[in-house]
């Protein structure tokens, strides 16, 4: 089922996905199982889950890296399977990535000018070398990096500095959907704050919209107005973020929302006395492959559950939950 929300452009939908991969011991694995998503024009999503869920496969399979099993991704109302080489060339011009590790992600053969520049190079060969070197000189201002940098190499600089070179050189095209791949999960909490800020003053800035992939909650409440859940691949609730906040429905989201610290200490020590006994609970053992994912973890789970998959239905207004229980 596709949670409909009313909103003027639709910039990106994802339909009924589903993207399988072959692992070291031949066997498939289903990375995404009907996920379905839409995203509108100057709007952030956040996608939240733990590791393995499938955040990251989202991300590749919207950058056409990845074959889809079923489905299909439409940029714009134009499905992604059908562009031509010229068209696909376009189309990356408008989405672009910020990824994890940003040390990894930049090349250290390359000085700071020739990574900010490169995407220009490949995908705006209509502008000439001193058009160039202006987009990169005010892109590293809008980033908050000096000029100085232009002729030094990535080892030379902190991991928020690095990061902030990879939201540049992600930057330079222009984009209208940025990815955000966990970009701050490998920095320290002061530096992770300096990024987030970035993101969110160059969102405003540029009118871009932004999908934010992590697995911190409080981070993803910060700059995101839609969240979409993962477990196990599938789509476990989808809702406006003050809805998903204050009204969580799904025991995987009340178990992530429950990992988030509490600034009263006192209201920390009791919910997690609380918590600790929900997870105390007898719960099924065994994972149905044709059931909820999410079965053999919940303590409210019964043999409707291990037999049928729930379907995302809407609980209240644009807030959508996959569990036969809420």
């Amino acid at each position: 089922m596709r949670l409909l929300v009313t909103w003027e452009l639709t910039l990106l939908r994802v339909d009924h996905v589903s993207v399988r991969f072959l692992n070291d011991t031949s066997h498939f694995v289903d990375a995404l199982r009907d996920v379905s998503f839409d995203l509108a024009e100057n709007h952030t999503l956040g996608i939240v889950g733990e590791s393995g869920s499938g955040k990251s496969t989202i991300a590749r399979a919207i950058m056409q890296l990845v074959p889809l099993q079923q489905g299909r991704i439409d940029w714009r109302g134009e499905d992604l399977s059908t562009l031509n080489r010229k068209a696909m060339q376009h189309f990356r011009r408008q989405i672009q990535l910020v990824f994890q590790d940003p040390l990894d992600a930049l090349d250290p053969r390359m000085s700071v000018a020739e990574i900010i520049a490169e995407p220009l190079q490949h995908l705006r060969s209509d502008l000439s070398r001193r058009e160039i070197e202006q987009r990169v000189n005010d892109m590293l201002a809008a980033t908050g990096l000096s000029t100085d940098y232009l002729r030094r190499y990535p080892h030379e600089f902190s991991g928020g500095q690095c990061q902030r070179i990879g939201i540049a050189r992600a930057m330079i095209v222009q984009p209208r959907l940025l990815i955000c791949d966990e970009p701050v999960s490998a920095l320290d909490v002061s530096i992770q704050a300096q990024v987030i800020n970035l993101l969110t003053e160059l969102r405003r800035a540029e009118g871009l919209s932004m999908i934010f992939i992590s697995h911190d909650m409080s981070v993803v409440r910060h700059i995101s107005e839609r969240v979409l859940v993962l477990y196990a691949g599938r789509v476990v609730e989808l809702a406006d973020v003050e809805a998903l906040f204050i009204h969580s429905r799904h025991p995987y989201t009340i178990q992530l929302m429950a990992a988030v610290p509490l600034a009263d200490p006192q209201r920390e020590r009791e919910r997690l006395r609380t918590h600790r006994l929900q997870t105390l609970k007898s719960s099924p053992a065994v994972l149905s492959a044709q059931g909820c994912a999410f079965f053999s973890q919940c303590s409210e789970a019964d043999e409707q559950c291990a037999r049928q998959v729930p379907e995302l239905r809407n609980v209240a207004e644009g807030h959508g939950v996959a569990c036969h229980k809420r």
